[in-house]
């Protein structure tokens, strides 16, 4: 195996700037966004009320996860997260797979979250192209990025606050228009609830599925709270209050939200093109609601964007440190930020913005299909390390915060991602994702296997003679 590589120039480690409540934000900014805002009506037209037993079970899994990988990560804090986990408890393939399949999808998301904010503000002001406002956006983040962690933080703290803001307001207008509390109200009792006459399941077990399809991928973002949490300044306990808040705030928003909305609604009326959120303030009478939530939307994926330029950013720095990607990814700037790889990431991007542009039909279409089910291989791998890690951690008194009834709920977590990949393969579209995802993991795999025994191949060859 070879050594992890060290940065060579710079200083010598990642700054150390954020804050529990920085990384408890950007856990929050990355998970809540447009999958929340717009996504939800895509899994109550499929679920009818019972998208509460999808939210459920999908948060069940996700919180299992949050707590293996809080616990790794408590035990062991570095950039690369997972990827080292998975390196060091399953092999240097799967740390260098899981790596490169997660700054892929991160990379793609990207692209799909600025194209998306760009083209709200451009319908604002239609005389300046939607590649210009990119261009904009693209810009600004990357300075942001580019400067002390902590300003990072700090930026990404009240990015996300506003977000927080906007659910909890939610919230307490649902509640009272759910208890006929606002003028002109009555309360709404239970008829949507039961699905309007066609029961609480209206699609049954099937709905409920196809509900869970819907909304599984909705908490991804979470799992960067422990990137993050290498540059705090006791990543340790950082990361385990992080974890912990985290998971159950993501948990309170996802679920009320949700039951508000199919206590309010007819689920008939739910669909991907109208904003769930957006129907419910109508009815309660709140005016400017449409452009209010425009303005949200686009603060949730600016904001997600940011978040995930960072996530990309030091996974190409932790890969490029352990001898997984080209070294130039690991120099740092006076300020310990890995520059280089966040002016890649940033770089490739904005390519992906211009894919979205050009192609989007076709190439990103395969693409952001693979970026759908690599959450589900990622936390396989996070689910197969922490199996593996365990009996080590215990062995070096490391751990400080522990996965509950291990290693039952691990097991059990495990069964129901495989699970899950089963339920994908009856859906067609969730099969064509698990395909994409599989030929995009063979190609990182084999790219891996030449990029390995390269360096294999120059670690061992002996150096020439000295001239004589």
């Amino acid at each position: 195996m070879t050594e992890a590589r060290q940065p060579t120039t710079g200083t010598e480690n990642l700054g150390s700037g954020l804050k529990v409540r920085h990384l408890t934000m950007m856990g929050l900014g990355s998970a809540i966004g447009a999958g929340l805002f717009l996504g939800s009506g895509v899994g109550i037209s499929a679920a009818g009320p019972a998208i509460l037993v999808s939210y459920v079970i999908a948060g069940i899994m996700i919180i299992f996860v949050m707590r293996m990988l809080g616990e790794m990560g408590a035990a062991l804090p570095v950039s690369g997260s997972f990827s080292h986990y998975a390196r060091i408890g399953i092999g240097r393939w799967a740390g260098f797979s899981m790596g490169w399949l997660y700054w892929f999808m991160l990379i793609m998301v990207l692209g799909v979250e600025i194209t998306g904010a760009a083209g709200i503000v451009q319908s604002w002001i239609p005389s300046v192209p939607q590649w210009v406002v990119a261009l904009v956006f693209v810009t600004v983040f990357a300075v942001i990025n580019l400067t002390r962690v902590a300003n990072f933080g700090e930026f990404e703290f009240w990015f996300a606050a506003l977000k927080v803001a906007v659910i909890l307001g939610f919230l307490v207008i649902g509640v009272l228009l759910v208890f006929g509390l606002l003028p002109g109200t009555e309360p709404v009792g239970t008829e949507h609830f039961l699905g309007d006459g066609d029961g609480f399941a209206p699609n049954g077990l099937a709905g409920i599925a196809a509900g869970l399809l819907a909304v599984a991928f909705a908490f991804g973002g979470i799992e960067i709270v422990t990137i993050a949490a290498a540059e705090s300044k006791d990543p340790e306990r950082s990361i385990a209050t992080a974890v912990r808040s985290v998971v159950w705030r993501i948990s309170v928003f996802y679920l009320g939200s949700i039951a508000i909305m199919v206590l309010v609604l007819p689920w008939t009326a739910a669909s991907g093109e109208t904003s769930p959120f957006v129907s419910v303030l109508d009815i309660a009478g709140i005016p400017y609601v449409s452009g209010f939530m425009e303005l949200v939307v686009v603060i949730a994926l600016l904001s997600a964007f940011n978040a995930n330029v960072y996530g990309t950013s030091r996974m190409a720095y932790s890969l490029a440190r352990g001898g997984d990607g080209p070294a130039w990814l690991s120099k740092l700037s006076r300020n310990g930020v890995p520059r280089n790889a966040v002016l890649v990431s940033v770089f490739f991007g904005f390519v992906s913005v211009l894919l979205n542009w050009l192609l989007p039909e076709t190439i990103l279409g395969i693409l952001l299909n693979a970026v759908g089910s690599a959450l589900i291989a990622i936390w396989l791998f996070i689910v197969v390390a922490h199996l593996r890690l365990r009996r080590k951690f215990e062995e070096e008194g490391t751990l400080r915060l522990r996965m509950w009834l291990f290693p039952y709920l691990s097991w059990f977590t495990l069964a129901m991602l495989i699970g899950f990949i089963c339920l994908m393969l009856t859906d067609t579209d969730a099969r064509a994702q698990l395909v994409s995802t599989f030929v995009l993991f063979l190609i990182i795999t084999a790219i891996g296997a030449v990029w390995h025994r390269r360096q294999d191949a120059r670690v061992s060859r002996p150096s020439a003679p000295p001239a004589p």
